[in-house]
């Protein structure tokens, strides 16, 4: 048994291996195991010399347990090791990486700017009621942006947002003034789709809620938004216009020079104005006056990254995209 025992431990190649070996020889039906339970049917004399026998190669069996095991186990490691072995001296591979999309890039870098001047960035849904995106905002019945060719209407009478301004009114039900917010989000019209136009689009809005708000706040605001995105020389005008939520209104254009092109010239952005105070009604201000500005990403971003047509900003060409991975 000792020499058949030890050979067999010996040659086993694995760990499993070396545990029924175990069993098979110490275990509690084990054959040494056997051997010492049947000890008392032997004469004293016998049973001694036996017993000693016994326990003797019982501790060598043992022995060879363990030492094979931590051979197997050594062996494991080196080969994991071997398996995992990194050749330092090899050239690295770069691994091909995303980036953001360009009027994700736009976005993040007009909430910055907005942020620096203390506003707070807030969101709202793209599903809207009539009420929040038109009634509230003192749109009438009759408005052409009412016409169901300029909106998306869903069957239960809802539609998808025509402007961010649904989150003016939402924001003002359950804050109260002094506030500075800015809300950037799409908006969904039934365009008809061509080089500069898109029936979903992205804007980014302002609106300032407090006492003694005047057109002067709103003129300075907008200043200090466009040096900060063109540079300290810009300069700013407000052309008077008709929106329905503010009055008075007035349309608001920068003067930049384009780094990619080196021209200069009056960029139109967006519409402005000082709220309306049929909007302070439908939300229940009083004593508080206020102003509100917004633009579209789209048109910002294809001005001044020389974008020629809207839709490659949705065409999912990589060609296009890659373009303006490392713009900031």
């Amino acid at each position: 048994m000792r020499e058949q025992a030890l050979a067999e431990v010996a040659d086993a190649t694995d760990l499993n291996a070396l545990q029924a070996l175990r069993v098979r020889y110490l275990g509690k039906k084990g054959e040494l195991t056997r051997q010492l339970k049947g000890l008392g049917a032997l004469p004293p004399d016998e049973r001694r010399a036996a017993g000693a026998s016994i326990n003797a190669l019982k501790e060598e069996l043992e022995d060879a347990l363990k030492r094979r095991r931590e051979a197997l186990e050594g062996e494991a490691v080196a080969r994991q090791l071997e398996s995992e072995r990194l050749d330092v001296t090899l050239p690295g591979y770069g691994y091909p990486v995303g980036g953001l999309h360009l009027l994700t890039r736009v976005t993040n870098r007009l909430t910055d700017v907005f942020r620096s001047m203390g506003y707070d960035v807030v969101v709202g849904p793209e599903l809207e009621t009539d009420a929040y995106n038109f009634q509230k905002l003192n749109f009438p019945d009759e408005h052409p942006a009412r016409d169901t060719q300029d909106t998306f209407w869903t069957e239960d009478g809802r539609l998808l947002r025509t402007h961010t301004s649904p989150m003016q009114v939402r924001y003002m039900l359950s804050h109260a003034p002094p506030f500075k917010i800015v809300v950037p989000g799409k908006v969904f019209r039934n365009e008809a789709v061509d080089a500069t136009h898109e029936a979903m689009f992205h804007q980014i809005e302002a609106l300032v809620v407090g006492e003694h708000i005047t057109m002067a706040d709103l003129h300075g605001a907008i200043n200090q938004m466009a040096r900060a995105l063109f540079g300290p020389e810009t300069k700013t005008r407000l052309l008077p216009t008709y929106f329905p939520f503010v009055e008075p209104g007035a349309e608001f254009a920068v003067w930049w020079k384009n780094p990619r092109t080196g021209r200069a010239g009056w960029l139109e952005l967006g519409g402005c104005g000082m709220v309306h105070p049929n909007v302070f009604k439908a939300v229940g201000y009083e004593g508080v006056t206020g102003f509100a500005f917004g633009f579209g990403l789209e048109r910002l971003a294809m001005v001044s990254y020389g974008v020629p047509d809207i839709r490659y900003f949705y065409g999912g060409d990589l060609r296009v995209l890659r373009q303006f991975r490392g713009e900031l």
